[in-house]
């Protein structure tokens, strides 16, 4: 599955600006993922782990409709629960 080309639904990036998540951190996500898991038909979570500008470690995930082409972005997060949902196959 080649997520490269997903465009940033309008929700993904007002999600993106209020949570000061960059365009590029998305990108670079979608181009190497760390895990990609499915969370129902048609939707995946990708996540990878990312430093923060301030320095400490965080989980960054970015829901993707799959079921469309191109591949939509839906919303991203950031989270410091790496234990929670880092490990999931």
């Amino acid at each position: 599955m080649d997520l490269r080309g997903a465009v940033l639904a309008p929700h993904a990036l007002e999600r993106m600006a209020v949570r000061r998540i960059s365009e590029a951190a998305v990108r670079a996500l979608l181009e190497r993922p760390e895990t990609v898991q499915e969370v129902r038909p048609g939707r995946v979570a990708v996540q990878g782990l990312f430093r923060s500008p301030e320095g400490g470690q965080y989980l960054l995930r970015v829901f993707v409709d799959i079921d469309r082409d191109p591949p939509r972005v839906a919303t991203v997060y950031r989270t410091s629960k790496i234990e929670k949902y880092g490990r999931q196959p």
